[in-house]
């Protein structure tokens, strides 16, 4: 079984070279570090009503510029969705400044996030998707059938590496065609963690790097779920079949086996004193 590496160096003030990274800002509240993923991103798309996020939160994260220059230089490559939530003046900004506008209000069959994420699908047809990185912000908080909806997206597309981010958390999906390595960013993320289970009980999951590891353990929900979890970063353990790296002293590293019949979350919370 390959091995999946997973990093948050999305949230640090410089990034390496890959992955390739995509943003699609949803109808949330922008998260304070939007500007850093938006200057990450090779390609920025607004989900419908995140159009109205940009417009007007962008301008209040920057209060020391004027916010007609903030809204300019913000300016998404595109909105895609069915229309029904974005204000007129903003759609008619954007669209003046060049930004193209894709009404799919005919599709009501799914989400304004999905249709995005299939959007930078085709964007980069020949584009490695191993090498891909799409950064949903907006994606926490709110309705929690918005919430579940955008967790369904994770799921449809399993293939593509997608982040779910919010002002406090991010939750990425850990497939069950691979082993895992998450690197935690100890200067903004962690130390609470938690691994949940979707679609169906897990057959086996072991993993080492946490607090309380587990050793080919279910779990289901009405059962155990590893939730409230410690990324404990200078202790790790090797267990049998599991894929062992030692920590460095830049990025502390959890190492996942992840063994299952469905798929799992992995959920990170951001540091509190950043």
């Amino acid at each position: 079984m390959e091995l999946m590496s997973h990093s948050s160096t999305f949230l640090l003030p410089t990034i390496p070279p890959s992955p390739t990274c995509a943003l699609v800002v949803l109808n949330q509240s922008l998260p304070r570090f939007a500007p850093l993923l938006w200057k990450h991103a090779q390609l920025r798309l607004c989900a419908d009503g995140g159009a109205n996020r940009v417009y007007d939160d962008m301008p209040l994260l920057l209060p020391h510029e004027n916010a007609f220059d903030v809204r300019k230089r913000y300016k998404p490559d595109v909105i895609k969705g069915d229309m029904d939530s974005i204000r007129k003046e903003v759609l008619e900004f954007y669209a003046s400044m060049g930004t193209k506008i894709i009404d799919e209000s005919d599709d009501q069959d799914t989400t304004d996030l999905h249709k995005c994420v299939a959007y930078i699908r085709d964007w980069a047809p020949d584009l490695d998707k191993s090498n891909l990185c799409i950064l949903v912000a907006g994606a926490l908080g709110g309705r929690f059938d918005h919430e579940i909806g955008n967790i369904n997206v994770l799921c449809r597309f399993s293939t593509i590496r997608i982040i779910l981010i919010s002002e406090d958390c991010l939750i990425h999906l850990l497939p069950r065609t691979h082993h895992h390595e998450i690197h935690i960013q100890p200067t903004v993320e962690g130390p609470h963690c938690g691994l949940i289970p979707i679609g169906m009980p897990s057959g086996s999951t072991t993993t080492t790097g946490l607090q309380w590891d587990l050793a080919e353990t279910e779990m289901k929900f009405g059962g155990l779920i590893s939730t409230s979890n410690i990324v404990k970063g200078e202790k790790i353990t090797k267990r049998s079949r599991i894929i062992f790296f030692s920590p460095n002293s830049e990025q502390a590293k959890v190492l996942l086996e992840m063994v299952l019949l469905q798929m799992a979350i992995a959920h990170v919370n951001y540091r509190d004193d950043h």
